[in-house]
């Protein structure tokens, strides 16, 4: 009798447990369809079908979990230019809006940019990859889906995510083409003065040999015209940004970029050096070379650095070695150059810089 008991509880218990288990099931499967059917009314679409939205729960400064959905049709901020150009003090301007965030560099994305031209470039790779059935069209989305991944995750959720990667530029014609709401800032500086900054504070870039001003002026020569005329084809994307005249006139230039990048004005981005390190301000980089230099307001100190640096055969070939520098509005000849008068508050951070302490650093 009391066997059967048993043998009677045990087959309801398994009852109950298999009906909850179909429940429970059947629920989260009701949850899911329902989240997609709101999201794409008319059916579940792909991934692909939908332009790649995707979500994840992030923590937010206020240390709660949110949801944050995002998309390749999430207005994306692309800054670069050659190294040594402004392109940290740029994304650490926008850093110190509350509704924009850029983050240190990521590395990771020039570099797996550099390998999808890479194989594009090849006609024999390319031909293997199509046989095989990884198609531009594969490739695309599998690089939307990266480059998101990277850009979203490796920082605070934000209304506008940035990524600052300077040679990523290289890719902008690409980069619009997947990603078709990004907006582009291509920082662009006197090359002597971005030459002799990489050189005197011994930036290391790939293929510039440090050694030599006149091969360094050369290959960013090469670099700035590659990123420039993709820059001027996409115009309605790109705006192009001189580093003298940001730092000349900080507020025009950033009143300027907002209204382009469609980010409502905030006098945030003129005291970027108050919010260094704070929750929802501007995050540094322990390893990149311009931190130590972004810190500070904005001046002037850093404009002609360069001037009676560069070796005289240099001086003299300039025109020649580096033609962008007339294109982008250079005067290769002038030694040192005029580019403009200081707003009065810039001339105040730089009268008081130069009254500090602290020994100022080569740029």
């Amino acid at each position: 009798m009391i066997g059967k008991l048993k043998q009677n509880l045990l087959v309801a218990c398994l009852v109950i447990s298999s009906v909850t288990v179909f429940y429970l099931g059947r629920h989260a499967m009701e949850c899911h369809h329902r989240f997609e059917e709101r999201s794409h009314p008319g059916g579940i679409l792909s991934l692909s079908a939908v332009g790649g939205s995707m979500r994840t729960t992030l923590r937010t400064g206020q240390n709660l979990s949110t949801p944050f959905v995002y998309s390749k049709d999430m207005p994306l901020i692309f800054i670069g230019g050659v190294p040594r150009s402004g392109t940290t003090l740029m994304r650490a301007m926008l850093d110190a809006h509350p509704d924009v965030r850029c983050g240190e560099e990521t590395r990771v994305i020039p570099r797996i940019l550099a390998m999808k031209q890479m194989w594009s470039r090849s006609g024999r790779e390319k031909m293997r990859l199509d046989e095989a059935g990884v198609t531009d069209e594969v490739l695309d989305a599998a690089m939307q889906a990266f480059l998101l991944e990277i850009i979203v995750k490796h920082g605070e959720p934000a209304n506008f995510l940035c990524n600052k990667d300077p040679f990523a530029l290289k890719s902008l014609s690409y980069l619009a083409k997947i990603f078709p709401r990004a907006k582009f800032v291509l920082m662009i500086r006197d090359g002597r003065a971005s030459v002799h900054s990489m050189i005197s504070r011994k930036v290391t870039i790939a293929g510039f040999d440090l050694g030599s001003y006149r091969d360094c002026l050369t290959k960013w020569n090469r670099a700035i015209e590659t990123m420039y005329n993709q820059c001027l084809a996409a115009s309605d994307k790109c705006l192009p940004v001189h580093y003298e005249q940001l730092v000349l006139h900080p507020e025009k230039w950033m009143r300027t970029l907002l209204k382009f990048l469609d980010v409502p004005w905030n006098g945030a981005v003129l005291h970027h050096e108050e919010l260094i390190g704070k929750a929802g301000g501007v995050s540094l980089s322990k390893v990149e070379r311009s931190t130590d230099q972004v810190i500070k307001p904005v001046n002037v100190e850093a404009l002609s650095k360069w001037v009676g640096k560069i070796p005289p055969d240099v001086v003299r070939d300039m025109a020649v070695i580096a033609p962008m520098l007339s294109r982008l509005g250079y005067d290769p000849h002038a030694n040192p150059p005029n580019y403009g008068q200081p707003d009065p508050r810039v001339l105040d951070n730089t009268r008081r810089m130069q009254k500090s302490p602290e020994k100022p650093n080569p740029s």
